[in-house]
């Protein structure tokens, strides 16, 4: 095991997955144009509002987002 967290950056404007494993995870909505809502890991995530997943001593499960129109921002520590 890397004792090295691993952050990885991205954009996305197509549903998909935070992969399993993530010790940290923050998602952003940027979406300021075009006002969609995107949903993560079931909850409504509004334009220009983001949320956190912290560190909490073990990894995440996978985490569901559907853009809806919306393009988020994903940080992801592996």
């Amino acid at each position: 095991m890397s004792v090295n967290a691993d952050p990885q950056e991205s954009e996305v404007n197509v549903d998909g997955t935070i992969s399993v494993g993530a010790l940290a995870i923050s998602i952003k909505n940027i979406d300021t144009v075009g006002g969609n809502t995107a949903q993560v890991n079931g909850v409504d995530l509004p334009p220009g509002e983001a949320k956190s997943y912290f560190f909490i001593g073990k990894p995440y499960p996978v985490i569901n987002y559907v853009v809806s129109g919306a393009t988020l921002r994903i940080l992801a520590v592996y």
